[in-house]
C-alpha cells in the first residue's frame, strides 16, 4: 500500500486543486490511502476535505493540534499503513503519473527517497504574479537548487521536494525533527545522506507548486525561510544541515550593512556598501531585461520581485542570528 501524507492548514484556496490532482492519479485506488493532517484550519479547509472523504473512502482527515508541518508528518507516518510513504504539499498539483512513477523508481533505483522537479506556477495570472512566478523559477532567485531547475536524467541529489520513502527509512534514520518549523525536509534528507542513504530526482514526472501571489506573501514566506535557515543550524548543531546557497542572501545583506556600520567610524567604508548595491542592481537589471525579452514580463515587477525575495530572505536570516544569540544567553 502507498500512504500519502499531506499537511494542511487554512488551505481552502488551494485544497481543491490538490485533491482533484490526487483523484486523477493512475495509481490503483485500492492500494492507496491519502491522509490530510490538518492543523485545525478555520477557513473551511477541514469541511472541504471531509466532503471528499465521504465520497472517497481512501481519503482521511487527521487532526494536528500543534499545527506545524513536522508534527503533521510524524502524526501521518504513525497513522499510515503503507510500505511506502509519500509527502504532498497542499499548495501544489500533481500530474496523473506522479504517484506511480515515484513508487516505481523508488524500488528500481534502490533509493531511500525519490522525488521530482517542482515547477512554479500561480493560480491567478497577472503581470505581478507572472513576475513572481518567473523569479521563483530563476537561478538568480532560487540558486542552483536542482529540483527547481529540473533534470533530464536520474540524478543523486541532496534533497527533493516532498519525497517518497520506504517505511523502513524512518525506522533507520528517524522521523521529522519537530523543532523545525521550516527546512524539516532538507534536514531529514541530509540525515539520510550522511547516514549512507541515497536520494534521487527523476525526470519522468514533476509537481507544480502554486506560489504566493502578493509581494507581502512572498516577503513573509521568504523571511521565514531565511530565519529558519539559521535556526535549523542552531537546533541541529550542524552546518551540514543546509547548503551554502541558503546563506547567500544573508551574505549580500551583510555586504550592505557592515560597511555602513563601519562608516560611522570611518566614512569611506560607505563606498563599499554603495559598490555592493550597485553591482547587485546592475546584475538584477540585466537578468530582468533578459527575462523581459524572452517572455515580455514587466521589468519593474521582476525587479521588485527579486528585491523582495532577496532582502526578506536575508533579513530573516539576520533575525535568526539575533534569536540564536538570545537563546544562547
Amino acid at each position: 500500500m502507498l500512504s500519502v501524507i499531506c499537511p494542511i492548514y487554512n488551505e481552502v484556496k488551494y485544497i481543491d486543486v490538490c485533491i482533484q490532482s490526487v483523484l486523477l492519479q493512475d495509481y490503483p485506488k485500492e492500494q492507496l490511502e491519502v491522509l490530510f493532517v490538518d492543523g485545525m484550519s478555520r477557513d473551511g479547509t477541514r469541511e472541504r476535505v471531509l466532503e471528499y472523504a465521504r465520497e472517497y473512502p481512501f481519503i482521511k482527515l487527521i487532526d494536528n493540534p500543534k499545527k506545524i508541518v513536522p508534527v503533521a508528518m510524524n502524526i501521518g507516518i504513525r497513522a499510515s499503513k503503507g510500505d511506502v510513504v509519500m509527502r504532498l504539499d497542499a499548495h501544489a498539483s500533481y500530474p496523473t503519473n506522479y504517484f506511480g512513477v515515484l513508487v516505481k523508481k523508488l524500488y528500481e533505483l534502490n533509493a531511500d527517497n525519490v522525488g521530482a522537479a517542482c515547477r512554479t506556477d500561480v493560480l491567478n495570472k497577472t503581470p505581478k504574479t507572472l513576475a513572481i512566478r518567473e523569479v521563483l523559477s530563476n537561478r538568480f532567485g532560487v540558486g542552483n537548487s536542482t529540483f527547481r531547475l529540473g533534470v533530464d536524467k536520474v540524478m543523486d541529489v541532496e534533497t527533493v521536494p516532498f519525497g517518497c520513502w520506504r517505511r523502513k527509512v524512518f525506522e533507520k534514520y528517524g522521523c521529522y525533527d519537530e523543532r523545525l518549523i521550516r527546512n524539516q525536509d532538507i534536514e531529514l534528507n541530509k540525515r539520510i545522506i550522511h547516514g549512507g542513504g541515497r536520494i534521487c530526482i527523476v525526470p519522468e514526472t514533476y509537481c507544480t507548486y502554486l506560489a504566493r501571489e502578493t509581494f507581502k506573501g512572498l516577503a513573509r514566506n521568504n523571511f521565514s525561510n531565511g530565519k529558519w535557515n539559521v535556526l535549523t543550524v542552531y537546533y541541529t548543531r550542524q552546518l551540514k544541515s543546509l547548503s551554502v546557497r541558503h546563506f547567500i542572501p544573508l551574505v549580500f545583506l551583510l555586504s550592505l550593512l557592515l560597511p555602513l556600520f563601519a562608516a560611522l567610524f570611518y566614512l569611506p567604508f560607505a563606498f563599499l556598501s554603495f559598490l555592493s548595491l550597485l553591482s547587485y542592481l546592475l546584475v538584477l537589471f540585466c537578468i530582468s531585461m533578459s527575462i523581459n525579452l524572452r517572455s515580455k514580463i514587466s521589468i519593474s515587477y521582476l525587479l521588485l520581485s527579486f528585491v523582495v525575495l532577496h532582502l526578506s530572505y536575508g533579513y530573516g536570516s539576520l533575525v535568526g542570528i539575533y534569536k540564536c544569540i538570545g537563546y544562547g544567553k
